[in-house]
């Protein structure tokens, strides 16, 4: 047992170190749990599983609308596919393919060596300013995230979920070991990463908070992301 100053009076008062010290010891960020979740991790992937079906088809009836409107921008703004399919790694490291709707010219990928000595993050990720390789419309479809709209049937044919770890267009291979820790849950629509710093961050720094959702995963902590998700959309803060 240890004494701690009284907040108010000069007197002072028995408590436990714990207590004495709250004030001083750092917050835990709001994403950690503090007990034990309600769901055993059978029970949490289940539900976790409806929610995913349920929220998506529930929005069909207005995302396929938008969809469409999205398509005729691409297609009347730039020469090229519409849909941009490309590899992506998920849960246990397999391929999958994952949907987005266009934004760059059609040889987007062959001009990227041509800027990588541009690249503003840490490899394997890339990312420069004003990316001349986007087109007109790519760079309103990007600000506002409706390039991802078509990770709908991603999310409904289990690829994916609403919420988790964003899945990496490289290989698994690519990750350091305490990388792999991600690939335990399967990738998500939005993430931990994408309310705090969308594509501003590092990938390491992605990686630690993919980690920490993996570790703290929970159906509140899925809704709470899923509600601090629109507010970054909204506010298009570190979208590219």
């Amino acid at each position: 047992m240890t004494h701690c100053p009284a907040e108010k009076s000069g007197a002072l008062r028995e408590t436990s170190v714990p207590d004495c010290l709250a004030n001083l010891l750092p917050a835990q960020p709001w994403y950690v749990r503090s007990g034990r979740p309600l769901l055993d991790e059978a029970a949490y992937q289940w539900v976790k599983r409806l929610i995913d079906i349920a929220v998506c088809v529930a929005a069909l009836p207005f995302a396929l609308p938008v969809l469409v409107l999205c398509c005729i921008g691409i297609k009347l703004d730039s020469r090229g596919a519409i849909f941009f399919n490309q590899m992506r790694t998920g849960q246990g490291g397999r391929r999958f393919k994952m949907y987005k709707l266009r934004t760059m010219i059609g040889n987007a990928e062959e001009l990227k060596a041509q800027y990588l000595h541009l690249n503003q993050l840490t490899y394997p990720d890339f990312k420069i300013d004003n990316d001349p390789r986007i087109t007109r419309i790519g760079r309103i479809l990007r600000k506002t995230s409706l390039d991802e709209l078509p990770q709908i049937f991603n999310v409904l044919g289990g690829n994916m979920s609403l919420v988790g770890p964003r899945p990496t267009s490289f290989r698994a291979e690519t990750y350091k070991l305490w990388h792999t820790a991600r690939l335990e849950v399967k990738p998500g629509l939005t993430g931990l990463w994408q309310i705090s710093g969308r594509s501003e961050m590092d990938f390491d720094d992605r990686l630690r908070l993919d980690i920490a959702y993996q570790r703290n995963r929970s159906l509140w902590l899925d809704v709470q992301i899923l509600i601090r998700t629109v507010g970054a959309v909204l506010s298009g803060r570190g979208a590219n």
